[in-house]
């Protein structure tokens, strides 16, 4: 019989429990083990959902959805018969804004990320300068240039962007959405590994304006898929779900890894078990094969013993987030509006920032349906960066209030949110970075991982930080190791 253990029980480890035992169940010769330090499964998925008398509210503490465009979340939730939760984002009424001199400019329609579909979207864009726009306009007309030049290494998102676009359009639109979905610093920001589409497109067509009008073209009258896709009840019911297919004696809670070492054709796997009479203790368990799903920072710890070239091909900078969901019931949301859209984006400008300068808010009840009670409304600030590790240590009164402040100034006045629904979460050094030259690292690593072997690397680390890259990746490891037919 092989035995396997996963540790860490994000959505990459318990993808790859739920792989495993589907084979178990198929008749492959195995056992699996899932360890989890602390006493909850899901990781940085995290749902709460308030009910009361006017409906009930869901409140994420981690991400919220997917990208559509990614199928591997979606198979999923429908092989898990979540197929009638699906919902998608309301992009009919889709905007996002910038937050420019205490102001909400609008970004232009039909753009992704920071390039324009149109150009007649920008004519009368307040967001842009005349500088900003003419930009614009001769990135279509250097297409020949921008294809011949292109870069054949690595090289970060700020000087592709700048090449392309100019600083303005860098620092008002690309550095904001990306620190928004990385927590990261644009300048060190590998464009390789964090906008592989956009290079494609670069190599392929030189500009990236034409490259977009090619794909409407090839489209047609075809209608686009909605950028974003969740569940109804929020995306715990995804950890639920799976969870519900794995059997409960083979989770093990509050069983920190302590060590990994080689004995023979097997790993050692010791971990702390749950106190007992106020007394920790250990274990230890022989495995053929570990799936490490843990934190990069957990994982350079367990790995740095057997191999001291890995711990610096693993990331070595990752972002914190705190982030604050503020709701108001129908009674108080009807004293103000917020503008139609999906939330808004605040540009980083540098040292001179408040410590708890928030980086992005989302109007949840705009942006997805059923999150909230017909006319309630819910937000939800994040904060990243330097201003998180500010916020982390602080109590969840405190954050919510530093949030309610800084909405109170960019949206107000604001009336008072219901300290019974507000939920605030942290989530320190979460946001691994990939920094230039991030997918060389990793080629080195996995040569120095197949050297050790029965050893495989999960996680947001690696080659993706959205559900679907963690779920896609953990699947296909386990279907490379276990034959399809048992």
């Amino acid at each position: 019989m092989k035995r396997f253990a996963i540790v860490g029980a994000g959505i990459a480890g318990l993808s790859a429990a739920y792989e495993l035992e589907l084979a178990r169940k198929r008749g492959a010769d195995l056992d699996w083990q899932l360890y989890e330090a602390s006493n909850r499964v899901g990781g940085t998925v995290k749902t709460a959902r308030k009910t009361t008398n006017d409906g009930e509210f869901v409140l994420e503490g981690g991400p919220d959805g997917w990208v559509s465009e990614k199928p591997w979340a979606r198979d999923l939730a429908i092989e898990l018969g979540l197929e009638q939760q699906l919902i998608y984002s309301n992009d009919a009424t889709r905007k996002t804004y910038i937050l420019i001199d205490n102001h909400l400019l609008p970004m232009p329609d039909g753009m992704r990320m920071m390039v324009p579909e149109d150009l007649a979207s920008l004519e009368h864009s307040p967001l842009f300068s005349t500088e900003a726009r003419s930009a614009y306009a001769a990135e279509l007309t250097r297409a020949e240039q921008l294809r011949s030049s292109a870069h054949t290494s690595d090289e970060s998102v700020a000087t592709f962007v700048r090449r392309h676009f100019g600083d303005e359009v860098l620092q008002k639109i690309g550095a904001p959405l990306l620190s928004g979905v990385f927590g990261g610093d644009v300048n060190l920001l590998s464009v390789n590994s964090v906008m592989p589409a956009f290079v494609a497109m670069e190599r392929e067509h030189g500009s990236l304006i034409a490259a977009l009008q090619a794909k409407a073209l090839a489209r047609g009258n075809k209608p686009q898929q909605p950028i974003f896709t969740t569940l109804r009840h929020g995306l715990g019911s995804l950890i639920e779900a799976i969870t519900a297919q794995l059997p409960p004696e083979r989770i093990h809670r509050n069983h920190p890894a302590l060590s990994i070492k080689r004995e023979g054709n097997t790993w050692c796997l010791r971990t702390s078990t749950p106190a007992v009479k106020g007394r920790p203790g250990k274990s230890k368990r022989h495995f053929h094969h570990i799936f490490l799903a843990t934190p990069i920072d957990a994982t350079r710890t367990l790995l740095a013993p057997r191999d001291a070239s890995i711990p610096g091909l693993i990331p070595q900078t990752a972002s914190s987030a705190v982030l604050a969901a503020l709701c108001w019931p129908a009674s108080t949301a009807s004293a103000f509006t917020v503008p139609p859209g999906f939330g808004f984006l605040v540009p980083q400008s540098g040292a001179s920032n408040p410590h708890h300068q928030l980086l992005a808010t989302t109007f949840v009840d705009q942006k997805f349906p059923h999150r909230a009670p017909p006319g309630a409304r819910i937000l939800r600030v994040f904060f990243g960066g330097p201003s998180a590790d500010f916020l982390a240590p602080q109590t969840d009164a405190a954050i919510a209030a530093a949030a309610f402040a800084q909405l109170d100034n960019i949206l107000g006045p604001l009336p008072q949110p219901d300290p019974c629904l507000t939920a605030v979460e942290r989530w320190p050094r979460s946001l691994p970075q990939y920094e230039v030259g991030h997918a060389d690292r990793i080629a080195q690593l996995d040569d120095h991982i197949r050297a050790l072997g029965g050893l495989t690397l999960l996680g947001n680390g690696y080659r993706g930080v959205g559900l679907p890259d963690l779920i896609r990746d953990a699947r296909s490891a386990v279907r490379s190791l276990v034959p399809a037919k048992g």
